[in-house]
């Protein structure tokens, strides 16, 4: 990496404040599947050393189903949902105990917070989140956040534990998320192709970049690096930067804290967005969705204007007063999200129409805008 790359990282740590770090199970996990916990006693120091610079520290760490393997004396990962969810239930409170020993060690315990989409979903959970999580450094602990694995189901799973971390890091303040793998960092092309070269450093997101990502998932996780760069373009849209660096390395929270050239850096996406509009551009999955002409984009885009029912264009979805819905151009390109002021029957009935019609239609103009511009995130621009 060049100077200018090398300056870049060292000021990426000294403006961190809060570092989240997100651990997976291959980092985690030993040859047959089980809990790793030496790596955990390395990790567990490393953590020691940055909250001694006087940051707060989170991780976010897989690891439950490993560690109930290795109680349970099952010889492979189960494959069905009912025993994943009992090997976790079982791993979950091992997992937690080796980190509190580790921690310990050091004069602190760990605290452990075990979450679902859900939490993210409903405005108040959120906040009761990130109110929980500021009262524990308040403690001096370490959070330890992992999914809900024994009550997780499709409808309310994270996925994976890097959309996880990125939802949690939305939540710090002047974060750093560092996700740890079992890879470099982000290379051109399959890191096992002859050839193929780390990229050390990201200055901007690119949708290509997703097309560097291997198609082969985690051998043990549920994600792969695909999950993985979707969360840090989470996360850097709204104003963090992003390390993706090698966990089975004994010093690589040593080497991200000491700015050296480890894994990949992903500088964050313009100025920093607060955590209210965090909320509703990038947590909240939309109820309907919106197609704006070309007038209402610009006026959205270029001028922060709130959205006028006149530049609704088509509606569509089952959504009530408050819900997020999503806002694209009429190339059909999602550039918004944001709470509406009206149900999804109401948008069909005033779509296209002028204020003073409405107060016709509806009988009253409950709000002026579908969309006000406080609760209106800009996502992209062309």
């Amino acid at each position: 990496m060049n100077q200018i790359g090398n300056l870049v990282r060292q000021e990426v740590i000294q403006t961190a404040r809060t570092v989240v770090v997100k651990v997976g199970t291959n980092v985690l996990s030993l040859d047959d599947d089980t809990l790793d916990i030496e790596r955990i006693e390395l990790l567990s120091g490393q953590l020691h050393k940055i909250r001694q610079t006087g940051r707060k520290v989170v991780l976010v760490s897989s690891g439950a189903i490993g560690a109930g393997m290795g109680l349970l004396s099952l010889k492979k990962r189960p494959e069905d949902l009912p025993h994943l969810q009992a090997a976790a239930a079982t791993g979950q409170a091992r997992l937690i105990h080796v980190y509190d020993e580790c921690f310990q060690r050091h004069g602190y315990h760990a605290a452990q917070l075990l979450l679902t989409i859900n939490d993210f979903k409903s405005r108040k959970r959120y906040l009761n989140v990130k109110n929980t999580l500021s009262t524990l450094f308040e403690y001096g602990v370490i959070p330890i956040v992992n999914e809900n694995d024994t009550v997780s189901i499709d409808e309310i799973k994270f996925g994976d534990n890097d959309r996880l971390a990125a939802l949690v890091t939305n939540l710090m303040p002047s974060p750093l998320l560092v996700i740890l793998s079992n890879i470099q960092g982000l290379y051109d092309r399959d890191p096992s192709e002859e050839g193929s070269k780390l990229i050390p450093l990201v200055q901007k997101w690119d949708e290509d970049l997703l097309g560097y990502a291997a198609a082969v998932k985690s051998t043990r996780g549920t994600g792969g690096m695909q999950s993985k760069l979707q969360a840090i373009q989470t996360a850097t849209a709204v104003g963090e930067n992003v390390i993706l660096a090698n966990g089975r390395d004994p010093q690589v929270l040593d080497k991200v804290l000491a700015g050296e050239e480890v894994g990949t850096l992903f500088l964050a996406e313009g100025q920093t967005i607060p955590a209210w509009k965090r909320w509703i551009g990038y947590t909240i999955t939309p109820k309907g969705k919106f197609v704006l002409d070309e007038g209402a984009c610009r006026a959205l885009r270029e001028s922060g204007r709130s959205l006028l029912a006149i530049g609704v264009v088509q509606v569509s979805g089952h959504f009530d007063q408050g819900e997020v819905v999503s806002l694209v151009d009429p190339q059909g390109h999602e550039f918004a999200r944001g709470l509406t002021n009206y149900n999804s029957e109401q948008v069909q009935m005033i779509a296209g129409k002028r204020t003073p019609e409405i107060e016709q239609i509806l009988g009253s103009i409950p709000y002026v805008e579908i969309i006000h511009r406080d609760n209106l995130v800009v996502m992209s621009n062309p």
